[in-house]
């Protein structure tokens, strides 16, 4: 099914001042979010006294984003990316906010705040999404290949990622956990003003197969779009296996380990530890690209993070964890740039936000799927059984995603078709 824009050529309006105004944002907005991945919690525990209580709540704040990230992703692909960018961003900006003023009134109980991080989850699960999409429009025309933008976005949405929770435990004995949310605020304004002052001319363009459908089909489209895009296919399934089998070991069984042997600060530096080599593997992603083949750098990404949870699921001496968390977050570090260079080069551009929503959703999904059965596990059988075994388990998923004939498809993204040298275009619509 050929999708081709009206236009004879792409659209290539962009600047180096929005790309850098777009990774501000980004970083100020994943920043401020990622606080609240630590506040939540901590409130929660902090109220119920309850591990299981505090669990309970989180996993269900999550269910409004994984309903809603359809949805997120069609309002992108229909108001426009950085007109979604703005809002998405400033949209959770009201949920913060009435964390300290429920406090402050004497509101805050288990029901307020689960009601207040589910309106959070339905409002503020969209603004990373809508970015991803947008970041082909601000790079167009420049010197700055996709390759290196995504790898520069994805770097600086991990450093986030990594500084966020650390300041906000810092934040939280200086001035409180309710006060802390003012932060967040504050930096989700931020992130917002910057954004608004983006300037770049969207790419856009009408698809025959859209015109005239039902607003239902509008909505399932990204669903659509990737199973006709076989390379898009099986990067997702690959972000499929990490967030159900893998993300368990982080958010279920690392915790659990370090808490019997009390020793927080080990778990604290061997997180940020792959967090920091995340940043550096993703930074290092268009070197890469320009030495190794996309089916290479996925292969050896999936690969590399199971073969490092070999001798870390043996739970050996600290510095041993640390250099396989080095290797691990490393090697993880290509993924997520990777999967938008793809998304970005096969994609249309007016069905990218249904496509990233999409891979909200599973990082979203998987974690919620098997996090109780790993858990329960652990009760079970002990966390020195079940750590080899899910060890074992992603060793043979990957292997099984890296040998399937449709990796191959990964190399057909390396180039956009109508680029000049090295000038970066808005890609062409896929012929999906």
């Amino acid at each position: 099914m050929s999708q081709r824009s009206a236009a004879s050529k792409p659209n290539r309006q962009g600047s180096i001042r929005a790309f850098v105004l777009l990774e501000i944002s980004s970083f100020i907005g994943i920043l401020g979010g990622s606080m609240v991945f630590m506040l939540l919690p901590w409130t929660a525990i902090n109220l119920s006294h309850s591990s299981l209580t505090a669990g309970l709540i989180i996993s269900l704040s999550n269910i409004p984003g994984l309903l809603m990230s359809p949805v997120l992703g069609s309002f992108i692909d229909r108001f426009g990316r950085r007109r979604s960018s703005v809002l998405m961003q400033f949209a959770p900006l009201i949920t913060s906010i009435a964390f300290p003023l429920a406090a402050g009134a004497g509101w805050m109980t288990l029901t307020t705040l689960l009601i207040l991080a589910m309106a959070r989850g339905f409002l503020g699960s969209g603004a990373m999404s809508a970015r991803k999409s947008l970041l082909p429009d601000t790079v167009a025309g420049t010197r700055v290949t996709l390759e290196r933008a995504n790898g520069l976005h994805e770097s600086i949405a991990a450093g986030g990622f990594a500084i966020g929770p650390a300041l906000a435990s810092l934040l939280i004995g200086a001035m409180g956990t309710y006060n802390t949310f003012w932060v967040v605020a504050g930096m989700e304004a931020l992130a917002g003003l910057v954004t608004l002052a983006i300037v770049v001319t969207e790419h856009i363009e009408k698809h025959e197969d859209e015109v005239g459908g039902s607003r239902l089909q509008y909505l399932f489209t990204g669903f659509k779009v990737i199973g006709q895009v076989p390379s898009v296919m099986i990067l997702l399934a690959t972000f499929t296996v990490l967030s159900t089998v893998y993300l368990p070991t982080e958010m279920v069984v690392l915790p659990n380990y370090y808490a019997s042997v009390h020793d927080a600060k080990s778990m604290g530096f061997l997180l940020f530890d792959m967090a920091i080599f995340t940043m550096l593997g993703s930074l290092l992603f268009e070197a890469a690209s320009k030495r190794f083949s996309f089916s290479a750098i996925m292969r050896a990404a999936i690969l590399g993070v199971a073969g490092a949870m070999i001798p870390m699921a043996l739970l050996p001496a600290n510095w041993v964890m640390f250099v396989a968390g080095a290797v691990l977050g490393l090697a993880w570090g290509p993924l997520p740039p990777l999967v938008n260079t793809v998304v970005q080069r096969k994609v249309a551009p007016s069905q990218r936000g249904r496509v990233f929503s999409l891979e909200v959703t599973i990082w979203t999904a998987g974690p919620m799927i098997s996090m109780s059965l790993v858990g329960w596990g652990v009760d079970a059988l002990g966390v020195r059984i079940m750590y080899p075994v899910i060890a074992a388990l992603v060793l043979i998923l990957g292997i099984i995603l890296a040998t399937r004939p449709s990796v191959k498809e990964l190399n057909t993204a390396e180039f956009a078709e109508g680029d000049e040298a090295g000038v970066s275009a808005v890609p062409p619509e896929a012929v999906a």
